[in-house]
């Protein structure tokens, strides 16, 4: 199927550092495993860009059911950009021109906690590879609470170093909790936040990570080096978060690929 769809580039949300299991086949099209989204059963998607046209290798169901959702097609990003526009903030306004494309991707709130944990002091080839490295105790597919031992973590090498008991314990927890994720699904944020914090390895950054990018809580806004590093240059007074207030999150994605590739 083809679609319109404006503001969205698949290159700067590959980019972006919030998903790791894309797959480039070149500049314009991606390979996105099937069960990135709330539904863990469907085919792998192949999509294409040229221009604001987009081509899909799925049918209009599966469009409907998980990909319309995926990519954040509900929230109005040319309203997003209107409210930069009219900020008057100049860096906000050139982050957003640079990465115009970007969306807060739907992921798997699962697949979030557990690629966040991975993330920490780490770069974007490298929690890449530690991501493949444990969708490949499952086959290929990113595994689930109860697919997998979570003793595997200390008996294979998959380069993940003191973070080993941090996903063993969260593999443990979540299979002997089985309605924790749901629980996650229905707090505010700050609920969300505290009660993710609890868990071995979950500080403040990784916790906003994980409700931004897998409960879309777009009021979390991840602090890292390079938050710090933009923050400290371009807003030495503070960050205006009342005024985006209701999209602070999406703002800080702008920023954050910004710096990222200006650094």
């Amino acid at each position: 199927m083809k679609i319109q769809i404006s503001n969205m580039n698949l290159k700067q949300i590959a980019e972006s550092g919030q998903c790791f299991r894309w797959k480039e086949i070149n500049t314009d099209t991606f390979v996105i495993p099937g069960d990135s989204g709330k539904n863990i059963g469907l085919p792998d998607l192949t999509i294409k860009q040229e221009g604001d046209i987009f081509e899909l290798s799925c049918n209009d169901d599966d469009w409907n059911s998980q990909w319309y959702e995926y990519f954040d097609m509900p929230t109005d990003y040319e309203e997003v950009k209107e409210r930069i526009f009219s900020s008057g903030d100049e860096h906000a306004i050139e982050a957003y021109k640079e990465g115009a494309g970007i969306r807060i991707l739907r992921q798997s709130l699962w697949e979030m906690i557990v690629t966040f944990l991975v993330s920490q002091n780490n770069n974007i080839k490298r929690i890449t590879a530690s991501v493949d490295a444990i969708c490949d105790l499952n086959g290929g597919r990113f595994p689930y609470p109860g697919d997998i031992k979570p003793k595997i973590f200390e008996e294979i090498n998959l380069g993940l170093g003191y973070r080993v008991p941090y996903l063993k314990e969260i593999y443990e927890y979540a299979a002997e909790n089985p309605r924790w994720l749901t629980k996650l699904q229905s707090m505010s944020f700050e609920e969300a936040n505290a009660t993710l914090q609890e868990r071995k390895g979950i500080g403040p950054k990784v916790a906003n990570c994980i409700c931004l990018f897998g409960l879309h809580q777009v009021d979390a806004f991840p602090i890292d080096t390079h938050v710090k590093q933009f923050l400290k240059e371009y807003y030495p007074n503070g960050f205006d978060f009342e005024y985006y207030k209701g999209i602070a999150g999406i703002i800080q994605q702008y920023l954050f690929y910004y710096e990222l590739k200006h650094k």
